[in-house]
């Protein structure tokens, strides 16, 4: 898929801090609380509600009254005349929300478009369905997070298992993971210098954190909440997972909580919010692909080729790449199939490090990668990650 006049206007988007789950995000209903962040970070730049032709919002772990989630979202920041189609693509959510706002873009050429994604893994709902058949009528039940982890209905494995697959046909070892993931702790480390100077650019902080009514302020956030010390000592000391496995918990990332939001426009109008003109940020590009049943961790690659040829760009003319890794297995693989040294790609962190709320975790890695772009001087960057499903989403940015 490819986009000729799809724009991000330089500096109108936000993300909250991440949190893993059960910390202090982790009773607020994703919905109103995306909701109030997204009107308090428009007011921040000068964007008003009634700018507003629609709003995408793309999650993944229903809330409560969630059915209703795009609409209500957009009523609850002031845009109440504003549509709201919800997208749910599992991990893939971020890229898709984007290229959805997009294709609408294309085909109107005049829609100011505002994607919000968000979820909470934290006290995810437990969902009863109905069975007239079952042993007298008692129906079936689902963990919609911890099931869903446990286990792909296709597939028959958990998620887990699809790491380890791919760790054993391609003969990634223990120590490659760990490797990686030290790399990537690094990486989150520059991130936070100058007093976390790269966050703020982008991050909303500090955020207040209030109870359900608006009212109490429950904490206040100054960055990302839960990421743990990790040290090679500490990650030898592990054991794996799964029996015979070479995953452990300190090579896989965690479920988090979490929003963000991007506003989307045509070439002129995205000018017109840009907090500096001199920056164009353009959307180049979607591609997407399915990895063979149980090995989610080859998706990205093959998807990342695919936005990289509806770009009409090779890998060598993008200058930041950026992936949603749930394990190390992840970039291990993807830096094999690419090419690519590991510190080539995820400057300043990514999901490995910083946790997982699954529908914002690819849009908070694209804002990043226009950050890091506009550090540079501006050129290509790319996103790629893995979904449910064996499958992944990748989109190519522009900067200047």
């Amino acid at each position: 898929m490819r986009f000729q006049n799809t724009y991000i206007p330089y500096g109108a988007y936000w993300s909250t801090p991440f949190t893993k789950w059960q910390g202090s995000l982790a009773n607020l209903n994703a919905v109103p609380f995306a909701a109030t962040v997204a009107r308090d970070a428009m007011a921040a730049r000068n964007i008003a509600a009634s700018d507003l032709d629609g709003i995408v919002f793309g999650m993944t772990v229903p809330q409560q009254h969630s059915m209703y989630s795009g609409p209500w979202a957009a009523a609850l920041l002031g845009a109440e005349h504003a549509t709201g189609t919800i997208v749910s693509q599992a991990c893939a959510t971020g890229a898709r929300v984007l290229a959805t706002a997009g294709s609408e873009i294309e085909t109107t050429g005049e829609h100011i478009l505002l994607a919000i994604t968000a979820d909470r893994c934290s006290n995810g709902p437990h969902i009863y369905y109905p069975n007239p058949a079952g042993p007298g009528g008692t129906g079936s039940k689902e963990d919609w997070v911890m099931d869903n982890f446990g286990r792909d209905p296709w597939a028959r494995n958990a998620m887990i298992q699809t790491a380890e697959n791919v760790a054993a046909e391609a003969g990634i070892t223990r120590e490659d993971q760990e490797e990686v993931t030290m790399i990537r702790n690094r990486q989150y480390q520059d991130a936070l210098a100058d007093d976390a100077a790269f966050l703020k650019r982008f991050m909303v902080w500090p955020l207040e954190v209030k109870d359900a009514k608006g009212r109490k302020v429950l904490a206040t956030l100054e960055g990302d909440e839960g990421v743990f010390p990790t040290t090679k000592e500490g990650l030898a000391k592990l054991r794996p997972v799964m029996p015979d496995g070479t995953v452990t918990f300190g090579t896989q990332t965690y479920p988090a909580d979490g929003n963000c939001g991007m506003l989307l426009a045509d070439k002129d109008r995205a000018a017109s919010f840009s907090k500096d003109k001199s920056i164009p940020v353009q959307l180049i590009s979607y591609g997407q692909s399915r990895a063979k049943k149980g090995f989610m961790a080859l998706a990205p690659a093959p998807a990342a080729r695919t936005a990289l040829s509806e770009a009409g760009i090779a890998l060598d003319d993008v200058k930041v790449i950026k992936t949603h890794n749930p394990f190390a297995v992840n970039d291990v693989q993807f830096a094999r199939e690419l090419g690519l040294e590991y510190d080539r790609f995820n400057n300043y962190g990514s999901s490995l490090v910083y946790g997982h709320p699954q529908g914002p975790t690819g849009t908070r890695l694209v804002i990043e990668t226009i950050e890091e772009l506009a550090l540079l001087g501006g050129g290509y960057g790319l996103f790629s990650g893995c979904a449910a499903g064996d499958t992944a989403a990748s989109v190519v940015v522009k900067v200047g």
